[in-house]
């Protein structure tokens, strides 16, 4: 009996999950602003612990694919075709352009990484540098949030809750997700419980701003910590041996 290489059949459960997953996400983005429109911790609870998991599981299922060489070309034309798209008015497949784009990005920028603690330099420092951001007054993303909001809107990447609200995340905090689910990848450290980790605290940011009524909270110092919880000793024990 002649068995099937296991590579292939990860390729073809991968490509079968994705196609799955797809669909289902594609639908509710499609159907979701002709919903009625629910409270605020229903749709709360709807998006932090369904659309934006459901969602961020095609990064999960697409992860193979941060070694491919052409990574940076596909982020640049991902850009533009959200850039076209979104002028048109497209606004779903702005959406998800957007989305790819930065996972492209995140994973083309792994490759100027040549050491696993150079990740954890960057998951250390990307906290502050995002919190200063946002909560500063001269902060890059407090001045877009308070003075230009149709600028973030433009550039973010929306979780759609029923009725057509939604929570967003920007472009960094996209890019560097997919840099941290392919850096576990990379290192062989835990992809899985990187991407439940990751997951939950961008679910738990969605909370805690919902909680607090405040207009946004920094994701990346939440994002830094699910990375770093889920692999410590693991990062620990490489940087010992090293």
């Amino acid at each position: 009996m002649v068995e099937r290489d296991s590579s292939v059949l990860d390729v073809r459960r991968r490509a079968i999950a994705f196609v799955v997953i797809g669909v289902a996400v594609g639908t509710w983005f499609v159907v979701a602003p002709h919903v009625g429109e629910v409270s605020l911790w229903p749709a709360v609870v709807i998006v932090s612990a369904g659309v934006m998991p459901a969602t961020l599981a095609l990064v999960f299922v697409a992860l193979p694919l941060w070694s491919w060489r052409w990574n940076f070309a596909v982020a640049i034309a991902l850009a533009l075709v959200a850039l076209g798209t979104s002028e048109a008015g497209w606004g779903l497949a702005a959406n998800f352009a957007k989305l790819w784009a930065a996972v492209f990005a995140g994973w083309a920028f792994l490759y100027v990484f040549e050491e696993l603690w150079w990740v954890l330099v960057v998951a250390l420092i990307i906290p502050v540098v995002d919190a200063i951001s946002v909560f500063a007054p001269q902060g890059p993303t407090h001045q877009i949030v308070a003075n230009h909001p149709a600028i973030y809107t433009d550039v973010s990447v929306a979780f759609l809750a029923p009725g057509g609200g939604a929570a967003s995340l920007g472009p960094p905090d996209i890019l560097f997700y997919a840099l941290f689910l392919a850096a576990a990848a990379r290192w062989r450290l835990r992809p899985g419980w990187t991407w439940i980790a990751t997951t939950g605290m961008y679910g738990l940011t969605i909370v805690l701003t919902a909680a607090t009524n405040v207009n946004g909270l920094p994701a990346l110092p939440f994002l830094s910590f699910g990375f770093v919880v889920a692999n410590g000793d693991l990062l620990w024990k490489r940087l010992r041996a090293k």
